[in-house]
């Protein structure tokens, strides 16, 4: 069975940094595409980045673009995004997503709504204070 861990979400002020990870179990990475979504309290889950299978493929919301940057290390079987100069509208619980569809993650990157993937992690939080 197919399990994500998402991690590495903290407290951190403004202008600050923090790498999430997303450690996959139970299949090869590289079977699938992953992407990383938050949700923040009364809000929509949106996506935020999302990378293909290959590695080299990789999408942005405009909300993030420049600042975040999503990476996969297929010898650790994890997906990574590096957050920088983090706000406060950042703030919120950090999912991935893993399908073997692209363009079903592609939809959700920088859109709120609700998705149907292959599978989920868990949510790590994200607090960016002022």
């Amino acid at each position: 069975d197919v399990q994500l861990q998402a991690s590495g979400g903290g407290l951190v002020h403004t202008g600050g940094s923090l790498r999430l990870s997303c450690a996959v179990s139970g299949s090869t990475l590289d079977d699938y595409n992953i992407g990383w979504f938050r949700q923040a309290p009364g809000k929509g889950r949106e996506g935020v980045a999302a990378i293909g299978s290959g590695g080299t493929v990789k999408y942005y919301s405009p909300s993030v673009k420049g600042r975040f940057t999503i990476s996969r290390d297929s010898a650790k079987n994890t997906v990574f995004l590096q957050m920088n100069s983090l706000k406060p509208d950042d703030t919120a619980v950090y999912y991935c997503a893993a399908d073997s569809n692209l363009a079903n993650l592609r939809k959700g990157v920088g859109a709120e709504g609700t998705y149907e993937y292959e599978y989920w992690g868990q949510g790590t939080q994200v607090t960016v204070s002022s």
